[in-house]
C-alpha cells in the first residue's frame, strides 16, 4: 500500500465515523418552516396580537394547515409522528416570534400528551374532534399543591391567572391522576402583564361535573414531563430572541467612539446571556430526546425547566439593561421579552414545583446529560 492510498483510506474511514450533530433532513425542513412562519407571520405582528389579545383566524388556520400543533402526535391520530424533539424545535422558533401567539397556535398544547398518557389515542382523537374549530382552547393546570378539591364526580378550584381568554377543555393534572372538565368553566378576563396574545384570565370551577378522570402516577409523570419540555421550549425561544436583539443593539449603539458591545464588561454580559441560552437548550434537547427514546425523563424535564426559568430572569432583565432607559419603551421589543419570560416562568408551578422532581431517586444514570454522568462514574 502506498502512502497516498493509506492516507485516502484513513480519510474515508474518518469521514464515516465522524459524529453528526445535524438534526437530519426532516427536522431541518420542519425547523426552517417554523422559522420562516415566525419571521413572516408572528414577529412583525406581535404588538398587534398583544393589543388584540388574540391571533387572527387566518394565522391560526395557516398554522393548522402546516401542522405545527400536531407535529408530535401519532400519525394514526392525524399527527406527523415526529416526536418531542420536533415539537421543541418548532416551539422554540414560534416562541422567538411571539410566545403568546405560539401558545394560541397550539389549541390542545400539553393537554394532548396528557390525554395520550392516560387515555391513549382514543382519548386524544375524541377531544381533538371536539376542539376542531379555530380559536378553541384547552388548558393544562398542574395541581402541585393539591388545592383542587373533588367531591364525587365534581371538581372545585381556581387558577388566579392563565394566558387564555377562552377555555373549552380544562385538564387538571396532579401527581397521581388527571381530571377533565368541559362545562361550567368560569373565565374572568384580567389585564395581564405577559403572553397577552394568548389572553389573560382567572379560571374557576365550582362543583363542576368531571367528564373523565384517571388515576395513574406513571402516566402523570409522563404527562408532566411533556408539559415541562413544552414550556421550556417556549422559554428558550423567547430567551434567544431577547439575547440576540440585545447583542445586535449593542453592536450598533456607539458610545465613546465605539460600539458599546466592544466595552469589556458589556461584552462579557452578552456572552454570558448567550451561554445561558445554549446551556438551557442542551438540557431541553436532552429531555426531549429521552421522551422520544422512551427513557425516564422526569428529572431531565424538571431540570430543564428550572434552568429555563432561572435563566429567563437573568436574560430578560439584562436585555432591558443593555438598552438602558430605552429598553422600557415599546419602541423596542426587549420590555416585552422580559414580561413574557417572567409570565412563562409562572406556569406549571415554575421552578419551585420542578425542584421536587429534579433530583429524582438519586440515580446518577438518570441525570440530565446522562453521558456526562456515565463518564463521571467511569462507565
Amino acid at each position: 500500500m502506498t502512502r497516498s492510498s493509506g492516507v485516502a483510506e484513513h480519510k474515508e474511514k474518518t469521514e464515516h465515523t465522524m459524529i453528526d450533530f445535524s438534526f437530519g433532513e426532516d427536522l431541518e425542513l420542519v425547523t426552517e418552516t417554523a422559522q420562516r412562519f415566525s419571521d413572516e407571520q408572528l414577529l412583525p405582528a406581535q404588538r398587534d396580537f398583544e393589543q388584540q389579545r388574540a391571533v387572527p383566524l387566518a394565522v391560526l388556520r395557516e398554522a393548522r394547515d402546516i401542522g405545527f400543533d400536531r407535529i408530535d402526535w401519532p400519525e394514526s391520530s392525524g399527527g406527523a409522528g415526529m416526536g418531542a424533539v420536533a415539537r421543541v424545535l418548532v416551539t422554540e422558533r414560534l416562541a422567538g416570534g411571539c410566545p403568546g401567539a405560539a401558545i394560541a397556535l397550539q389549541p390542545l398544547g400539553s393537554v394532548a400528551h396528557a390525554l395520550l398518557a392516560f387515555g391513549g389515542e382514543a382519548a386524544l382523537r375524541q377531544h381533538a374532534r371536539s376542539l376542531d374549530r379555530p380559536g378553541m382552547r384547552a388548558v393544562l393546570v398542574f395541581d402541585h399543591r393539591s388545592i383542587w378539591q373533588g367531591a364525587g364526580d365534581a371538581l372545585s378550584g381556581s387558577v388566579p391567572w392563565w394566558p387564555a381568554d377562552r377555555v373549552d377543555l380544562l385538564a387538571v393534572l396532579s401527581r397521581t391522576g388527571l381530571q377533565l372538565v368541559t362545562h361550567g368553566i368560569s373565565v374572568l378576563p384580567l389585564p395581564g402583564a405577559g403572553l397577552r396574545a394568548a389572553g389573560a384570565s382567572e379560571i374557576r370551577v365550582d362543583r363542576t361535573p368531571v367528564d373523565a378522570a384517571w388515576t395513574d402516577p406513571t402516566a402523570a409523570a409522563l404527562a408532566l414531563a411533556h408539559a415541562r419540555v413544552h414550556l421550556s421550549a417556549l422559554i428558550v425561544g423567547q430567551m434567544h430572541a431577547a439575547a440576540e436583539y440585545a447583542r445586535k443593539y449593542a453592536l450598533e449603539r456607539v458610545a465613546f467612539g465605539r460600539p458599546i458591545a466592544h466595552h469589556q464588561a458589556l461584552a462579557f454580559l452578552i456572552v454570558d446571556m448567550h451561554s445561558a441560552v445554549d446551556a438551557t437548550r442542551q438540557l431541553l434537547h436532552e429531555a426531549a430526546w429521552r421522551l422520544d427514546a422512551c427513557q425516564p425523563a422526569t428529572e431531565a424535564a424538571a431540570t430543564a425547566l428550572i434552568e429555563a426559568v432561572e435563566n429567563a430572569v437573568f436574560i430578560g432583565s439584562n436585555a432591558v439593561q443593555i438598552l438602558g432607559g430605552a429598553g422600557f419603551m415599546r419602541d423596542y421589543p426587549v420590555e416585552k421579552h422580559m414580561r413574557e419570560l417572567r409570565a412563562l416562568g409562572l406556569l406549571l408551578g415554575g421552578a419551585d414545583a420542578a425542584r421536587d422532581d429534579a433530583l429524582g431517586a438519586g440515580d446518577a444514570s438518570l441525570a440530565p446529560i446522562s453521558f456526562l454522568a456515565a463518564g463521571a462514574l467511569g462507565a
